[in-house]
């Protein structure tokens, strides 16, 4: 089953927290760990047990880490136990069928293709997972003996199918003990419904807009329309996967754990490397911490570092998929930010800002059109580069139509959400909220709680109604 809609996490959630906040500190971690496996298997009935195999398989190897800190070659062994298990899961599941497809289109065979479903979120939690390991073989973080905890740790309900990405040492004061406090709990709910409200009033408004336009001949859209259907995937892929981040952080904080951030409003960077450094931060630093810099970072000279950039690129447009539009997507930021690194980042800090932030945005609006204007199941790098150049080419008028009337009504239909998009991507509702916060009359904030009224209703409304509730990174 595949998550579309919301429905059960609402059915799920009140009941969960009302017995998490029932039972006494030393049950909590059990509430977590039945309720993560419950709400996983509401999507994924059999590959639930893929996640248990992986949790246990890391459970084991920290402990053999652990009980061996004198002989090296016995940890080391258990880290590769632990690392070809959550490789493997993620080759045989995500990455198998895409490369028996390669080698039939590309030699002429007929490899059977066994066309594995793939398991929800599997990406994040063998990330989570598995970095639990690497850290304890780097002892960087005390192993965990109670197999409870640790898996309560890989099932948090809250951001176990799309991040963001938690790693242990990110919550090991937490995991065995936490205080729950009125503030945390507020704070989290008014969290949780700002991500609802970005997740179903916004980003799944816009999506419509892509998803009409996506189904299209890419070799008759005007210009407008083209820009148009990649701008609207721009916002909705942020305000979704952005708002499934705070809905995981509220919940977090109404457990009493406290989530990394995971966006900080990625669109006003002024560089592409900025952009990566605001936009899905926890899986950035992931790729930093255990890959970049064990490979050397940027301490071992400037070839070393460009190489160094380019296979952390690379990787990352593989982690996100497996289909050839994502390497390309991956490589493309990997040379971009190469660029910059060579060159163009000192003369983006010199330009005036407008103009640097017009660049970044442009780049990665070209950047999500690799992402994802390609046709589901196109396999063939050749076919995946003509849909994708086919696309490029529209929005620069290459079908020879800059506006056409279904532009026009696009921008009638879509023009308000639009205008929604581009401010609720920006910093200045914050900076409006801030201040009222602090300068405003107490009266004046009591609004904040009938604001949050006014959009879990509308959230609620719209879920009870719309047939369109994707989750877009519940595929990786």
């Amino acid at each position: 089953m595949v998550f579309s809609s919301l429905t059960f996490l609402f059915a799920f959630l009140p009941i969960t927290l009302i017995l998490y906040y029932l039972v006494p500190q030393k049950a909590k971690n059990v509430v977590i760990l039945i309720s993560g496996l419950v709400f996983y298997a509401w999507g994924e009935p059999v590959y639930v047990l893929v996640m248990i195999l992986s949790t246990f398989i890391d459970y084991t190897a920290g402990r053999v880490i652990h009980a061996n800190d004198n002989k090296p070659k016995v940890r080391t062994a258990a880290l590769i136990v632990s690392l070809c298990m959550n490789i493997g899961l993620l080759g045989t599941f995500k990455y198998l069928g895409f490369i028996i497809e390669s080698l039939n289109a590309a030699f002429g065979l007929a490899i059977p293709n066994p066309n594995l479903p793939l398991p929800i979120g599997i990406s994040f939690f063998t990330f989570q997972s598995m970095s639990y390991t690497i850290d304890l073989y780097r002892r960087q973080i005390k192993v965990q003996k109670n197999p409870v905890s640790f898996m309560a740790f890989v099932t948090l309900f809250p951001q176990i199918v799309a991040g963001p990405i938690v790693r242990y040492e990110d919550i090991q004061n937490e995991i065995d003990s936490r205080t729950i406090t009125e503030k945390m709990v507020g704070d989290g709910i008014s969290r949780f419904i700002v991500g609802l409200g970005k997740k179903v009033l916004i980003a799944n408004n816009i999506g419509l807009l892509w998803t009409e336009i996506k189904a299209l001949d890419y070799g008759s859209i005007s210009a407008v329309t083209a820009w148009l259907g990649i701008l609207a995937f721009t916002f909705q892929i942020y305000f979704d996967f952005s708002g499934y981040s705070d809905m995981a952080i509220g919940l977090g904080k109404m457990m009493g754990f406290t989530f990394p951030e995971n966006f900080n409003y990625p669109y006003m960077s002024h560089s592409v490397a900025e952009f990566w450094r605001r936009w899905h931060i926890t899986l950035g630093d992931w790729f930093k911490s255990y890959i970049y810099f064990p490979m050397g970072g940027s301490r071992k000279g400037l070839p070393r570092t460009i190489i160094n950039l380019l296979v952390v690129w690379t990787i990352t447009g593989i982690w996100h998929g497996a289909s050839w539009n994502f390497m390309m997507w991956g490589t493309y930021f990997g040379i971009l930010i190469v660029i910059e690194r060579l060159f163009l980042g000192k003369v983006l800090e010199k330009i005036p800002a407008f103009f640097s932030w017009l660049y970044t945005f442009v780049m990665v609006v070209f950047g999500w059109v690799l992402f994802d204007a390609v046709a589901p199941g196109t396999v063939g790098f050749g076919d995946v580069f003509s849909q994708v150049w086919t696309y490029i080419s529209a929005m620069f008028g290459g079908n020879g139509v800059f506006m056409d009337n279904a532009a026009t009504n696009y921008i009638v239909n879509y023009g308000l959400i639009f205008a929604i998009c581009i401010f609720g991507s920006s910093d200045v509702l914050k900076t409006i909220t801030e201040y009222i916060r602090k300068k405003a009359p107490v009266w004046v904030q009591y609004g904040f709680p009938v604001v949050n009224t006014v959009v879990m209703l509308a959230s609620i409304a719209y879920l009870s109604t719309a047939t369109y509730n994707p989750f877009l990174y519940f595929n990786f």
